[in-house]
């Protein structure tokens, strides 16, 4: 049997969490995106440089201090189990949390950079046709940044995939609630189950491929139209 049935497991929670993320990511990441695009607040920067940490920092800086946020004494867990929740460290949440924090970069960035592109001009041409700005945001901006939101919502999922440092920071290795793809493999190797391995990485490689000629493929036509 090419996957055990733990394999499995940590692959659907991959993709669960992956998907979950990245859904996430572009519904907090297209409105900074845009604010971040057409702000002309002279301290943006400090935003972008916020965002852009993930792409620096060790992912267990990263995910030291994640721990202690979703630790029983952090700020966010204290906030849940007021409200009569549990703490998020080691659990599916605190996991969807960290990764939503240590892919932004990844989802934020690509929007940002595909509103610039637009420009003004267009949003320009539909004010004067009386469109709202909520309408020039939906009709026109939201069209011309196809290609962002493709690129962004590929490197989110497929850098979600990816997460070693993090996740194991903040979500252990709990088979079946925190046991990622990336945590299992690292598991087989270990135990110098080097099949395993080789069919969870080469599956990981081979989806990564795949994403990314998707994308690349995409853009290529998307920009010869």
């Amino acid at each position: 049997m090419m996957f055990s049935d733990a394999d499995l497991t940590a692959l659907v929670l991959t993709l669960k969490l992956a998907s979950l993320t990245t859904l996430i990511l572009l519904l907090l990441g297209t409105p900074l995106a845009w604010w971040l695009a057409y702000s002309r607040w002279r301290y943006k920067f400090l935003v972008e440089t916020v965002i852009a940490l993930p792409l620096v920092l060790p992912p267990t800086v990263l995910g030291f201090y994640l721990l202690i946020m979703l630790g029983s004494h952090g700020p966010l867990s204290s906030l849940t189990q007021w409200f009569g929740g549990s703490t998020l460290a080691f659990t599916f949440s605190g996991l969807v949390i960290g990764s939503v924090f240590y892919s932004m970069p990844f989802v934020v960035q690509p929007l940002q950079n595909a509103f610039t592109t637009i420009g003004h001009r267009p949003l320009e041409v539909a004010a004067t046709l009386r469109a709202s700005p909520l309408d020039r945001f939906l009709t026109v901006a939201i069209p011309l940044a196809r290609p962002g939101f493709l690129t962004a919502s590929v490197l989110g999922f497929a850098h979600t995939i990816g997460e070693f440092g993090v996740v194991l920071m903040i979500g252990g290795n709990i088979p079946g609630e925190t046991q990622v793809l990336s945590i299992a493999i690292y598991d087989h190797v270990e135990a110098l189950e080097y099949t395993h391995a080789h069919w969870l990485s080469g599956s990981l490689l081979v989806l990564s491929f795949l994403m990314l000629m998707t994308l690349y493929a995409f853009n290529r036509r998307f920009s010869l139209v």
